[in-house]
């Protein structure tokens, strides 16, 4: 096992990742930017060097001062996070290259699952099921046309070289069509420096439900489980819960051994997530999925896994990236209760705007069932530079009725005061009776919205 780690990444997920790091007694090294220097990762971390100025491009995306961090510091291990250069398969090559041990799947499997036209043949040919799409990227609008007359409307237009939800649209005809290309190319030239498009038949009101897969040391890939991430806005998840509350036994099952084919069909090595699409309508005939992409990294959600799994995944990349066999027994794995995350967002939210600004008041929940992974505490200024999220509210019950009533409890003890916040979001979402139900897809919110009473 090396001895030392350098976290690549800022707030909450550098904190959660130097906790497990220093439980296992090795040296947690961050790197952080000017405008960072005051949030508690810096101060957790047993050393921490400076990148630069605010802008992620001088900071957290700069390959070359983070590689330089990590030889100043000494650092024999880089673990990414998620965002920023975690799903970068030149930054993984790069800290290989500089002797460093890159805690992740390998460049080659990052390069594999980064391509989503590739990763769709790459794991339908696996087996794994997918949906009606393009197999090859879209060129032009032109080309978009005439492909969706073979695939068929309504269609849902997206980046090939990204994810995350950016510029993801959906068309349900030509006019549609052409507009959404527009916008989904000028997004994925802009975050992604790729262009091409990918077309696939969209599935209405479908549940979005990923699977936590591991792969091991010696080359096997297994499933912890899997979480239901259909609660979104615009495309980005706000709450996640395990265990998906409409999968059966049976279907469960098919869903796990297909997450484990797309993993085995690049050889994947430690933490990583496989998203599919459920039809909800085809339910009462088994249920009908489709992949969606797979995250070369850690996911946001993870630590519901963690609670009803009791497995600690940051441990387990840290053992895979170091060649020895995971903390579990994988065939005897079993999970318990039921574990919902909230992702707390420094927004608007009626219309989940950012909302940048200092938190004068930070109060969280705590208590039997109640994790809480922040990034930021009572003082901390939230900038126009970052993502906004502030912390992960995490709860765990017997069962989902004993989860909601917890996490209604939570966010009521929650107390930002400063920047807005999305907290007054969770007190609806938790009492909307679809959610309530489990009876939900990704248009819950839109609908939520669309019915919420105007202001006289």
């Amino acid at each position: 096992m090396f001895e030392s780690v350098l976290v690549a990444n800022r707030g909450e997920i550098a904190r959660r990742v130097i906790r497990t790091v220093q439980r296992m007694g090795l040296k947690a090294i961050a790197v952080y930017s000017e405008a960072d220097a005051d949030l508690p990762f810096v101060r957790d971390a047993d050393e921490a060097v400076l990148l630069g100025a605010a802008a992620p491009s001088e900071s957290y995306l700069d390959v070359a001062k983070v590689i330089e961090a990590a030889k100043q510091s000494g650092a024999q291990a880089v673990h990414p996070g998620y965002g920023f250069l975690s799903e970068n398969a030149s930054f993984a090559q790069a800290v290989a290259d500089a002797g460093l041990v890159w805690i992740g799947p390998s460049a080659r499997a990052i390069v594999a699952m980064g391509d989503k036209v590739a990763a769709r043949n790459l794991v339908g040919d696996a087996g794994v099921p997918i949906a009606p799409g393009t197999r090859e990227p879209v060129a032009d609008v032109e080309q978009a046309v005439l492909a969706a007359k073979e695939v068929g409307y309504p269609l849902m237009v997206k980046a090939a070289g990204g994810g995350g939800g950016i510029g993801m649209s959906i068309a349900h005809d030509e006019e549609q069509l052409r507009a959404a290309f527009a916008t989904a190319q000028s997004s994925a030239q802009r975050f992604f420096a790729n262009p091409s498009i990918l077309l696939e038949r969209y599935i209405a009101s479908a549940r979005h439900v990923e699977v936590q897969i591991l792969g091991l040391a010696g080359g096997r890939v297994v499933a912890l489980g899997e979480r239901d991430c259909s609660v979104q806005r615009r495309h980005q998840k706000v709450a996640e819960e395990t265990p998906c509350p409409v999968l059966t036994p049976a279907l469960r099952e098919r869903m796990i051994a297909a997450a484990v084919r797309a993993g085995e069909s690049v050889g994947y090595r430690g933490a990583g997530t496989v998203e599919f699409l459920l039809d909800p309508a085809s339910l009462e005939s088994g249920g009908e999925f489709y992949f969606l992409e797979m995250n070369a990294r850690l996911q946001v959600e993870h630590p519901i896994t963690e609670m009803v799994t009791g497995v600690d995944l940051v441990e387990q990349q840290l053992l895979a990236a170091a060649d020895e066999p995971p903390s579990f027994d994988p065939d005897t794995l079993t999970a318990t209760g039921h574990a919902i995350e909230l992702r707390v967002y420094a927004e608007d939210p009626k219309r989940f705007f950012p909302s940048p600004g200092t938190i004068t008041t930070w109060v969280e929940p705590s208590g039997p069932g109640v994790r809480v992974d922040a990034g930021y505490e009572e003082g901390n200024t939230v900038t126009q530079f970052y993502d906004p999220l502030l912390a992960k509210l995490c709860v765990h019950g017997v069962d989902r009725a004993a989860a909601l009533q917890l996490a209604r409890e939570a966010v009521a003890a929650f107390v930002v005061e400063g920047p807005k916040t999305n907290l007054p979001f969770f007190v609806e979402l938790l009492d909307d009776p679809q959610y309530a139900a489990g009876a939900y897809d990704t248009g819950l919110i839109t609908r939520m919205r669309a019915t919420k009473p105007k202001p006289a």
